[in-house]
């Protein structure tokens, strides 16, 4: 079986790599019994598909062929914005149009990159069964567990503060005063800053699973 898992991100990676690097933690806390087909690499994160990075299928594809033939299934974790270009290529060139928004903007709804990864690697590595799942929705569905709690509670609560004292900005963990939670200010947030995926968190968490070190992407 080849499952995809569909994160969003249409020009940064965070979430997805983020994503990947908390669910292999949560691994790490369970309890397996191999012997009867119960084991954590199968239920682990066998690829992590970014914006920023050049997806090379036909290698990934060798590679994760020997996962299936050894586990029995593979799962990915991708962007939802990972591979556009490719994907617009190949439509285009197949004289199909891709929809666009009023800025010119692909339509990532329409084109569904989940779906186009799971058609890529469908054939190349031999599956029978192909589930691609939109993350996003299980988890606006599912109900917050005491992390979840925690988090949402300190961010409001500084939220408020915030709005108390007068301070403007959007609260959140700044990455750059060592993930401090403070109102950060409106003009150092912008759309589409791209993910560092050279930071060793994550070039770590791509070795443990067997994929290469990402190579960056064309900026655009």
């Amino acid at each position: 079986m080849l499952i995809v898992h569909e994160v969003m991100g249409r020009h940064c990676g965070w979430l997805t790599a983020a994503t990947a690097k908390k669910y292999r933690e949560w691994l790490a806390t369970q309890q397996w019994l191999p012997e009867i087909g119960l084991s954590q690499i199968a239920w682990d994160v066998h690829a992590v598909f970014v914006p920023e990075a050049v997806i090379d299928i036909d290698a990934e594809a060798k590679r994760l062929r020997k996962v299936m033939d050894e586990v029995g299934n593979v799962t990915i974790f991708i962007s939802e914005g990972a591979g556009i270009d490719s994907i617009v290529a190949q439509l285009e060139a197949a004289g199909k149009e891709v929809a666009r928004d009023a800025f010119g903007h692909v339509r990532i709804d329409k084109i569904n990159p989940g779906a186009w990864f799971a058609d890529q690697f469908a054939t190349k590595l031999g599956v029978e069964k192909v589930m691609v799942q939109k993350s996003g929705y299980y988890s606006r569905s599912a109900a917050p567990n005491q992390y979840d709690l925690d988090l949402i509670k300190s961010m409001t609560d500084l939220a408020v503060d915030s709005a108390l004292r007068g301070e403007p900005g959007v609260i959140g963990h700044d990455e750059e005063d060592g993930d401090t939670l403070k109102a950060i200010a409106f003009d150092r947030i912008k759309g589409g800053k791209p993910f560092d995926i050279t930071q060793p968190w994550f070039t770590e968490l791509l070795g443990e699973i067997g994929q290469a070190a990402p190579v960056a992407a064309q900026a655009h």
